[in-house]
């Protein structure tokens, strides 16, 4: 599928890309590199994110509204450096994730499952953790 004039789907080159604003619901970028693409406002209710690369990629809150990740599925997934403040993990699947060194302020990730992953000095100053699985997560040097 093409959106903002680029290659939706499994194993997508998406560097740098502008998806800000995008309704991707469901979609499969299982695999895809969104290395420092901007997602800010992006609409990824139940997108299948597996495996993906997004190190430093802007997924942040803006005006009150955020990237929406509720349901999604990011096992494994490279979110190190990536800035997710304000942003809706609700029911997330981050198993294994590498979320180190990212910015989950104020990040909502009730009933996220997190077992195994790398979330060493991630920020997640403000986050919901509520019925949040951290088995196995690597939380050293996290600030809460």
């Amino acid at each position: 599928m093409e959106v903002n004039g680029y290659q939706v789907g499994p194993d997508a080159n998406l560097i740098g890309a502008d998806l800000s604003d995008v309704d991707l619901i469901g979609a499969n970028l299982t695999g895809a590199n969104l290395t420092g693409a901007n997602l800010t406002d992006a609409n990824l209710f139940s997108a299948n994110l597996s495996d993906a690369n997004l190190i430093g990629a802007n997924l942040r809150w803006v005006y009150c509204v955020c990237a929406d990740f509720e349901n999604a599925n990011l096992t494994g997934a490279n979110l190190s450096g990536s800035d997710l403040s304000g942003a809706n993990l609700e029911c997330a699947n981050l198993t294994g994730a590498n979320l180190s060194g990212a910015n989950l302020s104020g990040a909502d990730l009730y009933g996220a499952d997190l077992t195994g992953a790398d979330l060493s000095n991630a920020n997640l100053n403000g986050a919901n953790l509520s019925g949040a699985d951290l088995i196995g997560a690597n939380l050293n040097g996290t600030l809460m």
